[in-house]
């Protein structure tokens, strides 16, 4: 009924679907009224003899008049696939088509009569070839096809029972019911191509605003090639660093545009040359240094590219970023700066920190004094550098240095180690409190949100301090306990200072005990799994429930996943404990009503394991729990080591029937090309979004918003995690996020209390 025309579901645009439905029919205006004409020539030509010229001619003028007021409506209706079609206008598409069968229909009632009976079946084969006709050539509009077959279809029924001829009256009916189904069915599979074309092409209008947002927010300029090495979709950016147009760099190679004179003669520079293997090995790089010549000057180009594959897994090209260094580069200072200074930061290397934190200790020793070292780990930088990419990992970097550099005063000297820890020497460091009060201002100072290319950003910072000479009379002793204490503050989570305790040591043999531990830990039934629910945002109904790992040791007690899960991933043993945690999750869920599905975090050392798949198919068989309430989570971070391994494996869990969560989405550049090539059912909104668009936050606001509807667009669900507050649920809600997840509704909870849930109302958190 829907495909008619004759009922509007409540799901879906049909307004919209109905319009892209009758946008075809102008293209085939031409050919439908030249069957017309032919056919209504047949007849004049079949009954010239036997019918009165004006009764023919009338007849002619009649259907003419019904076609040329049929082609302007269709006219009208030619761009309804850009905008709704309204039901006034179908009624006058209908009533068009009615008019038509109705001149049709007349020969048959008004002309056979008059006519021989082989006159009267030519006219009847006339007529079928014109409701085949309809069928083949307007498949957009089944309820017209349906009018015109059944009028002129009816009338032809009823002609031939006037006259006696029963075998041709049921010919015809049986006729009619072909042409009927037919011209249904064709417009179904009509209609399902062209929601699925507008989708591709909404879809790929989508990916593309984000690229070229990208592209106009940055310093940089994007670059693209095919796998023969010739530039490809050229960004204005990128030609104007060449001085030439897009037109005249598209499909010239890369290399080429950038050699100059050496393009001709083969004499490339080493750097040039070392760009051009990597290409040709098809090897990725990031920050390479090339010389160029652009207009016959030499310049220095920054270069960063990764190799593209396309939906078959096949090498499809590069795809990167560039800058021109040519200043930096050339600068002899810059190139001494470079030797002992980092060159993303501008902070003191670790070469430089190293010779300072010498000098201190020497100072200590002559003075007898006491310096001091403190080294700082952010938090939560992995997951950003991963999820958005080095580009913005690195800016990141550069704004932490700044913040770091203004709490410094003549008695300090931040540097960066590598990666994402800094260091900071005290060289008077006989004020004990100085070292705890430089700690926590740098904790304090790098735990604000930072704003990077468009991104709120929330990290931290984690830091360890060791005193000399007390905690060590070298500098690579001191720097190691630092470091011991630099754990310590990590493996409670983050967010504190510790200084060196000769008990690290001990500590440091405790992680080696833990290890043991966890190794025994699934033979000895220490593990078990906590549920936390996911509602619906609209009704608060449970839609499904996040497995949780929790262990319990003999040894340890209770251990924080936070200090067991990172231990587990290193060692390899997250795949046997990963492969436990789908069996007992599927084994609960089945439990649970039809519909309430299980969510299974996974890691990128499961991911990767070549049993994988097949853990889950056993998972899933030895419990009985149907594919479609299994739902794995990952992380963007698992496409940074290994992205076509990865995608390999998830979409062999897509064709099972389970379900992919996108979890801690950042909408980074890097994200669009996972969710182009994957068909991922939800995407989670990271907690610190969250948090941020309650308080109001412009930029956390717009990024739900955009997440939102980009997962509306492709057809993908949002769940919004760490929702602790009613006002925040209210604002989630009016972002249009689908669930909801988070303290406010339930926190992780076992097996039975999860059970039990499904005998009455969630509660809220803040519920009597």
């Amino acid at each position: 009924m829907a495909v008619l025309g004759l009922k509007e579901p409540a799901e879906g645009d049909w307004a919209r679907m109905r319009g892209l439905q009758y946008s075809s029919l102008a293209r085939v205006s031409v050919a439908r009224g030249l069957a017309h004409g032919i056919a209504a020539l047949a007849v004049l030509q079949l009954y010239y003899q036997s019918i009165h010229p004006a009764a023919l001619v009338g007849w002619a003028v009649m259907l003419a008049a019904s076609l040329f007021y049929g082609a302007r409506i269709d006219k009208t209706l030619g761009d309804t696939d850009r905008r709704r079609i309204s039901r006034d206008e179908v009624k006058r598409q209908t009533l068009s088509a009615t008019a038509n069968a109705v001149a049709w229909a007349l020969p048959l009632a008004a002309f056979a009569p008059y006519g021989s009976p082989s006159d009267h079946l030519e006219l009847w084969a006339i007529c079928a070839m014109l409701m085949t006709a309809s069928a083949v050539l307007l498949p957009a509009v089944p309820l017209g096809n349906l009018l015109f077959a059944g009028i002129v279809g009816g009338a032809a029924v009823v002609s031939f029972l006037f006259s006696a001829s029963m075998e041709m009256a049921l010919l015809s009916l049986a006729f009619l019911i072909v042409v009927g189904l037919g011209a249904v069915e064709n417009a179904r599979f009509f209609l399902t191509a062209r929601i699925a074309e507008a989708a591709m092409a909404e879809k790929s209008e989508v990916v593309s605003m984000l690229l070229r947002e990208f592209e106009e927010g940055e310093a940089d300029w994007l670059w693209q090639i095919d796998p023969s090495r010739r530039v490809r979709s050229a960004s204005p950016r990128f030609a104007f660093a060449l001085g030439l147009s897009p037109d005249e760099i598209e499909g010239k190679p890369f290399i080429q545009l950038i050699a100059g004179a050496a393009w001709e003669t083969g004499q490339f520079p080493s750097s040039l040359h070392d760009l051009a293997e990597r290409l040709k090995r098809r090897e990725s790089f990031s920050n390479l240094l090339v010389r160029v010549s652009i207009n016959g000057q030499q310049r220095w180009w920054e270069l960063s590219g990764t190799s593209k594959l396309d939906e078959n897994g096949n090498f499809d090209g590069f795809r990167g970023v560039g800058s021109d260094v040519t200043e930096q580069r050339e600068s002899s200072d810059k190139i001494a700066h470079m030797a002992r200074y980092d060159t993303l930061t501008g902070l003191p290397n670790r070469m430089m920190v190293t010779e300072a934190l010498g000098e201190a200790m020497r100072y200590a020793d002559q003075w007898r004094t006491r310096c001091a070292f403190l080294m700082i780990d952010l938090d939560r930088f992995k997951a950003v550098n991963d999820t958005l990419g080095h580009l913005v990992g690195d800016q990141l970097l550069a704004r932490v240095s700044e913040r770091l550099k203004s709490i410094m005063t003549d008695n300090e000297l931040v540097g960066r180690l590598g990666g994402d820890e800094f260091a900071i020497v005290i060289r008077d460091a006989t004020d004990h409190n100085r070292v705890s009060r430089v700690a926590e201002a740098a904790i304090e100072l790098l735990s604000r949100p930072y704003e990077v290319d468009h991104h709120t950003l929330y990290i931290g910072a984690s830091v360890g301090s060791a005193l000399g000479p007390r905690d060590g009379s070298t500098v690579e002793t001191l720097m190691r306990n630092a470091d011991l204490a630099l754990y310590r503050s990590k493996e409670e989570g983050g967010g504190v200072h510790h200084g060196y305790e000769p008990s690290l040591h001990q500590e440091a043999e405790e992680r080696r005990k833990l290890e043991f531990s966890l190794r025994r830990a699934l033979e000895k039934g220490e593990m078990m799994l906590n549920f936390q629910p996911v509602v619906d945002a609209k009704d608060e109904s449970i839609v499904s429930f996040e497995a949780l790992l929790r262990w319990n040791s003999e040894e340890h007690g209770m251990v924080s996943p936070a200090k067991f899960i990172p231990l587990a991933e290193d060692t390899r043993l997250i795949v046997p404990i990963g492969e436990w945690v789908l069996r007992e999750a599927c084994r609960e869920a089945v439990n649970w009503p039809n519909g309430v599905k299980v969510a299974v975090n996974v890691s990128g050392e499961q991911l990767l394991d070549r049993g994988f798949i097949a853990s889950v198919v056993g998972a899933l068989s030895s419990s009985g729990l149907p594919p479609q309430r299994l739902e794995i989570e990952v992380t963007e971070s698992i496409f940074v080591r290994d992205a076509s391994t990865a995608r390999a494996a998830l979409e062999q869990i897509m064709a099972l029937g389970c379900g992919i969560a996108l979890d801690d989405f950042g909408t980074g550049y890097s994200s669009l090309a996972y969710i182009r090539n994957l068909r991922f059912s939800t995407i989670k909104v990271d907690r610190s979004f969250v948090q941020g668009a309650a308080m109001g936050n412009a930029e956390s606001l717009a990024i739900i918003r955009a997440v939102v509807a980009m997962a509306e667009s492709l057809e993908m669900s949002t769940t919004a995690e760490g929702v602790e507050t009613e006002h925040q649920l209210d604002v989630i809600r009016q972002l249009g996020c689908r669930k909801i997840q988070g303290y406010y509704y339930g926190r992780p909870m076992p097996a039975l209390e999860a059970s039990n849930l499904f005998g009455g109302r969630l509660r809220r958190a803040n519920a009597g």
